[in-house]
Parts: C-alpha cells; structure tokens; sequence
C-alpha cells in the first residue's frame, strides 16, 4: 500500500483511481496530476515506481491544498458564514440544504431520520 498525503492509497486499484481517495482529489485533477508528471493512469499502484511516487508526492504538496489544510479552509469558511448570518450560514446551523434543494420531500440525508409527527399519542374518548 502506497502512502500519498498521509493516506493509505489502495494498491490492487488503478493509479488515477487510487489518488480520489485522497481528500481535495477527485477524478479530473489526479487525471491531470498524472498527466503533467507523464505517468501512465492506468497501471495499478502495486506497479508503480517508488520515483514516480515520489514525483506524485512532491507535486501534490507543491500545488494542490488536499487533507487537513483544506478541510480547515471548508470548515473556516462555514464558520465565517455563520458568523456574518448569511443565508447560507444559517441554512448550514440549521442542518439544511444551502443550495436551494426542495426540504418538503427529499433532502433526507441533510435532515436525517424521518420523524413522524402527530401520531404517537392515543386519543381519549370523550364518551365517559
């Protein structure tokens, strides 16, 4: 197993594949990643050289802002949302879609367990 920017990259997957595994990498920029460093994307990563891994490496701390740095960029600019109560701040305190998705039907994964409301108490009969 290779290890690129503190992640355990897996070895039995294609290269261009693997580096989406790390944090800030999804598939366009490891594919350009792999092109500017003339590397072949579609060999395994059991198969690479150490040299090329290497080349991945420092390119990556060069010109790419991947794992802890950039999940605290994320996070600040959340906070700096929530701080100055724009919508979207508030849409993100609430646990709300902050992009204009419907909220009456879908949006479950934002909203989290479905809730049902109303039902949970037996009614008393008023006939005594």
């Amino acid at each position: 197993m290779a290890r690129i920017a503190g992640v355990n990259v897996p070895a039995e997957k294609r290269l261009e594949i693997a580096l989406t595994y790390v944090y800030g990498i999804g598939l366009k920029t490891s594919q350009k990643l792999l092109t500017n460093l003339n590397i072949n994307p579609d060999q395994r990563v059991k198969e690479v050289s150490e040299s090329d891994l290497i080349k991945i490496r420092e390119y990556i701390e060069k010109n790419l802002m991947v794992e802890a740095d950039l999940s605290r960029v994320v996070s600040g600019n959340v906070k700096r949302l929530k701080e100055i109560k724009a919508y979207r701040g508030l849409r993100h305190s609430a646990g709300l879609p902050s992009r204009g998705q419907r909220t009456k039907t879908n949006a479950r994964t934002k909203r989290g367990k479905k809730v049902t409301v109303g039902s949970g108490r037996k009614k008393s009969s008023a006939k005594t």
